[in-house]
């Protein structure tokens, strides 16, 4: 891959390393075919990296659209980085609601703020079904608790857990209106309770090495945010982390 040395850095990310990072996984999922990024394809990963997408979100991009392919049979040529832009934005938008970080593309640099998850994007305009999320997450917490050796007191916090969104689920049939509202803020803090007793679960290495996930994957955000909407951004991409870390579920329902 060609790159000018003397292209400068994107607010403190270093495009020629990401391209190349993007490209090296890219010829990796293609079964060790070479698959360069040059030209139109370099300026599309690049810009990638000027939106402030972090690498880890770019490349599950990419492995979404090669295993989507792989799964249709015998491909004769490897997959181009360019038939994978539509997963990579599938993927940053997810990673965008679940930190909270909406961003707006501007003239000069990024413009960002943190926003509560029902307004990052649209509403849409059919509610999801808040029963049916419940049934899911009860169902990934119990397949935590049977397959998961915890500590006393996270298995504790994450039986409360259990009975608590089990009484929202009890609640939440038929619920309408306020009701719903309420439903859906207590998940909220559900969830945060059962991210903290987590949290407190983690070992220190793996505590430092999710500090240092977050503060990469929102370097490029620094100086571009309010102080305050940086620190919840970070809280909140931490506690995604850590949730992914146990396999525990999104409890709190967006939209």
């Amino acid at each position: 891959m060609t790159h000018d040395p003397d292209t400068p850095s994107f607010v403190g990310v270093d495009i020629g390393a990401f391209c190349r990072e993007v490209e090296a996984h890219l010829c990796r999922v293609n079964g060790g075919h070479l698959v360069r990024i040059v030209g139109p394809a370099f300026e599309l990963v690049s810009s990638w990296a000027k939106e402030g997408m972090p690498l880890r979100i770019v490349l599950h991009g990419v492995e979404r659209t090669v295993a989507r392919r792989t799964a249709k049979g015998p491909r004769r040529r490897p997959v181009r980085i360019e038939f994978c832009e539509a997963d990579v934005r599938d993927a940053y938008d997810q990673w965008r609601r679940a930190v909270g970080v909406k961003v707006a593309a501007a003239e000069t640099g990024i413009a960002t703020s943190l926003e509560s998850a029902e307004h990052v994007d649209a509403q849409p305009s059919r509610l999801r079904s808040l029963p049916k999320h419940l049934e899911r997450v009860l169902v990934r917490l119990s397949a935590v608790g049977a397959t998961r050796q915890l500590a006393a007191p996270f298995r504790e916090a994450l039986g409360t857990t259990i009975r608590d969104v089990d009484a929202c689920l009890d609640a939440a049939r038929g619920a309408r209106g306020d009701a719903r509202s309420a439903i859906l803020e207590r998940l909220g803090a559900i969830e945060l309770a059962m991210t903290d007793a987590a949290s407190a679960a983690l070992a220190d290495t793996q505590r430092a090495e999710f500090l240092a996930q977050v503060s990469r994957e929102l370097s490029a955000y620094r100086g571009t945010m309010p102080p305050a909407a940086l620190h919840d951004a970070e809280n909140a991409l931490f506690g995604e982390l850590v949730r992914r870390h146990f396999s525990l579920p999104q409890v709190r329902l967006d939209g």
